[in-house]
């Protein structure tokens, strides 16, 4: 068996293809370990270290990295673990209620959706999800408000991605507006875990920016001090 890698927008996510069907149909994402209880293979790569997270695509492998920890230590044990994996066998998850529940069921247009939320929903599978699959990707479609915004989640290596604005303003958004008027933009909305991860993450920023702002002032006080004893 030979396995495939490509490079996403994302430098912390890479995409590898084992050449044969992963999901063959749907996507799943894991995130933690608890999630990736599902999928025997899932909680072996989020045992990698330096491993945040696992995607399945319907035939590729998606795995996302800290910012710390380089490819080059990562690469080789993910590679034994999909060999490994796709040569035995073995199935992908434990059930097949786990294989049911881990896929997006957010584009099956219901009963009590308006023709305007059936079109996003269409759109969102049959145009925009193929092309965000290339990148190793996924959207997950989160709903539509009365403002005509399009909630929305990116998955993958689309997660924390830089270019992630781009796509959403750029591709998506213009793209729905064009074709579906009552559309007035579109936005990600964050998980509560990720929202309490990201105001986490200012608050760090603000103290460390404080602590530097500190150190710039106590270093110009003792600038000013010396200066002073040398007249």
């Amino acid at each position: 068996m030979f396995i495939q890698t490509e490079t996403t927008p994302n430098e912390d996510s890479l995409k590898f293809i084992p050449g044969v069907p992963v999901m063959g149909e749907g996507t799943a994402e894991f995130l933690d370990t608890r999630s990736a209880l599902k999928s025997p293979l899932a909680l072996r790569l989020m045992g990698i270290e330096g491993v945040t997270g696992v995607f399945y695509g319907p035939d590729f492998v998606t795995v996302l990295k800290d910012s710390e920890t380089a490819w080059s230590v990562i690469k080789p044990e993910v590679y034994a673990m999909l060999m490994e994996h796709f040569s035995s066998g073995e199935a992908l998850f434990r059930t097949e209620e786990d294989r049911e529940s881990a896929g997006p069921q957010d584009t099956r247009i219901l009963d009590t959706d308006s023709e305007t939320v059936a079109m996003i929903k269409e759109l969102l599978e049959t145009r925009v999800r193929p092309a965000i699959m290339e990148d190793g990707g996924d959207i997950e479609y989160r709903g539509f408000t009365d403002e005509g915004i399009v909630q929305v989640k990116l998955k993958g290596s689309c997660r924390g991605c830089s270019s992630s604005t781009v796509t959403l303003k750029s591709g998506i958004e213009r793209m729905l507006m064009h074709y579906i008027p009552e559309v007035k933009g579109v936005e990600e909305v964050l998980d509560q875990e990720e929202e309490i991860a990201l105001n986490e993450f200012q608050k760090l920023e603000e103290r460390l920016a404080k602590q530097h702002g500190d150190e710039k002032q106590g270093s110009k006080q003792d600038s000013s001090m010396a200066q002073y004893m040398s007249v």
